[in-house]
């Protein structure tokens, strides 16, 4: 089915990401998953290219296009190029909307040029050792001192941790805590007592770094807070749906993409003498992958126009991520038992996707807690 929710403008802009894909990306991708990290050169190059910050003003620097689809277009072809380390949808979709929606003036004059140019890498800081989903579990604290805040705590599997600037940190601000007594404050790369502990070893995306980040007596300036006082829980349930559909865009791209490699191997492998493809066994796992995808496909580009009118609500969010992240999940693991043996093996791109497609249904909220919303908001 042809999809009908792009323009021109669209696929120009993708014909520009996938340019930057084969000339700043996949040449030095293989250096960049032993490094366990990707160069801070690629983000630079990145910001040239125009794929930093679309939705931000162009007097910061950015697009000045608050037009999801843009991000889907990113999701979508760097998924297709394996190449999940460069974790830009983290950056334009997780932490960007923070920045526009909640930062003064006086922030985005400090903090958006350089998001867009690449000079400024972002994370963002809400799991910790004890309290992933549950955002009533966070321990990192801060302190009001007056003319700045004194943060304690640590945090753990933060994407983009080791290359990070800047970092948006859930905080508890009240002595009670609980979800509504946290308060989102920036860090900054440099400020005294903090520190980065291990780039964490995965079982999969390994040029993404992942990491510890540790914060002890961190003076953090009132002017760093980001929004308002105790009022993270209505910030991060704000941009939630954004995230979760940036994820599930990247689940269907994925699933797409592995059945279409899988067709292709399946119509030149030869077994007892003909293709692969012509065994009624094979042929019903294709017939049954390429429905569910077209599905799920429907769905999502459903979705997505949706939230690029502003008209995606949070339990659809949630529907399209934890139905796209395990379709990506089974996809893989059914093309990579058609490749049988070969499967196995990292030269084959399925194997690679079978291990960095795994976290899909974790991160951003798990398959269960999706479903414990959509639950939730039909039987209340």
């Amino acid at each position: 089915m042809k999809r009908q929710i792009f323009t021109e403008d669209h696929e120009a802009f993708r014909r520009t990401v996938r340019t930057f894909l084969a000339k700043e990306v996949e040449p030095h991708y293989a250096r960049w998953e032993q490094d366990g990290v990707v160069s801070r050169e690629v983000w630079r190059a990145a910001g040239r290219q125009g794929l930093l910050g679309p939705a931000v003003p162009e007097e910061y620097g950015g697009g000045g296009e608050a037009d999801f689809r843009y991000a889907a277009v990113l999701a979508e072809e760097f998924t297709r190029a394996g190449a999940p380390g460069l974790a830009i949808g983290l950056h334009n979709d997780i932490v960007g909307p923070y920045l526009t929606s909640l930062a003064t003036d006086e922030q985005k004059r400090r903090w958006l040029p350089g998001f867009c140019s690449g000079e400024i890498i972002t994370a963002l800081a809400m799991t910790e050792p004890g309290a992933g989903s549950d955002l009533q579990g966070i321990r990192t604290a801060a302190e009001d001192k007056g003319d700045h805040w004194l943060l304690n705590g640590s945090k753990t599997f933060i994407s983009n941790g080791i290359l990070a600037d800047l970092v948006v940190v859930a905080a508890r601000t009240t002595p009670e805590g609980g979800a509504h007594g946290l308060s989102l404050l920036v860090v900054e790369r440099g400020m005294d007592g903090f520190e980065r502990g291990r780039n964490l070893d995965k079982i999969g995306q390994k040029a993404q770094d992942t990491a510890e980040l540790f914060f002890t007596d961190v003076r953090v300036p009132k002017e760093n807070l980001l929004g308002e006082v105790n009022g993270a829980f209505v910030h991060l349930m704000t941009n939630l749906a954004q995230e979760r559909m940036a994820i599930a865009v990247a689940g269907i791209a994925a699933a797409e993409h592995l059945l279409e490699i899988t067709t292709a191997y399946v119509k030149e492998r030869t077994a007892f003498g003909r293709p692969l493809g012509r065994l009624q066994h094979v042929r019903f796992e294709i017939a049954e992958l390429a429905t569910e995808c077209a599905v799920t496909r429907a769905f999502l580009d459903r979705c997505i126009a949706d939230h690029a009118k502003g008209e995606l609500d949070a339990v659809h969010a949630s529907m399209a991520k934890w139905w796209a992240t395990e379709l990506q999940k089974r996809a893989a693991d059914r093309c990579l038992q058609l490749h049988g043996g070969y499967g196995y093996m990292n030269e084959y791109p399925v194997a690679k996707a079978f291990t960095d497609g795994r976290i899909q249904t974790i991160y951003g909220g798990t398959t269960e807690i999706m479903k414990e919303i959509i639950g939730r908001s039909l039987l209340s």
